[in-house]
């Protein structure tokens, strides 16, 4: 068990720690999917919902992190309705564990056309044959779907897979962050960080200072 604990005093910004977990998270042999993160999200009525994303990109001078989903699935109506959200990674090889907290935005049409263009060919095709989070009747019927959509494009012919125009990316600013060690006997070591955001802009935030507090595991 790692005994890598966070230092005192606690640093200004979390984020450069986040950079360094989150990049070794990536490279290290034995932590499968280092990019997975359970996405809570705010339903009508305050009934919670949450489901596993995969963090595209950490903008760390800027503070946020990027996903990419369908806008008309259910996550996509609820970010819609109520444009906040949480996420939780989880690095049990690594014995750590990340979560955050803040508003969202979708990402700049730039973004989502690049992140598209250089997904695989499968993907992009499933993009537009997935009617996500809608009833389906049968298996048969979205390989039917992904079929007609293959003939659409005209991909085996040499046709091009643009992105639909219902999906995306989203930016998830960090307003709230906490950083989790694993210790012994459940002794772990836990530090929260919080800073103000301020709307400036359709895609951007003016950010505060952190403040940083010890919580008890």
């Amino acid at each position: 068990m790692s005994n890598d604990f966070l230092p005192e005093p606690l640093p200004d910004d979390p984020l450069p720690t986040f950079a360094e977990w989150l990049g070794h998270a990536r490279v290290h042999s034995g932590q499968p999917n280092p990019d997975a993160m359970v996405l809570a999200t705010v339903a009508d009525g305050g009934r919670p919902a949450a489901r596993v994303v995969l963090c595209k990109q950490f903008a760390a001078q800027a503070g946020y992190i990027v996903f990419f989903t369908n806008y008309q699935s259910r996550k996509g109506h609820e970010l819609t309705r109520h444009p906040q959200a949480a996420v939780v990674f989880h690095w049990d090889q690594l014995h750590r564990q990340v979560r955050i907290e803040g508003p969202l935005v979708r990402s700049p049409i730039e973004e989502s056309e690049e992140y598209f263009a250089h997904r695989p060919l499968a993907s992009r095709l499933g993009a537009w044959a997935s009617e996500q989070s809608q009833p389906l009747a049968s298996r048969a019927t979205l390989e039917a779907q992904l079929q007609a959509t293959t003939e659409r494009f005209a991909v085996g012919t040499g046709g091009t897979v643009p992105r639909p125009p219902h999906w995306g990316g989203y930016r998830l600013w960090i307003e709230r962050l906490e950083l989790w060690v694993e210790g012994p006997g459940r002794i772990h070591d836990r530090a929260v960080w919080q800073r103000s955001l301020q709307r400036s802009g359709e895609f951007e935030f003016t950010v505060g200072n952190w403040l940083a507090t010890r919580l008890n595991p």
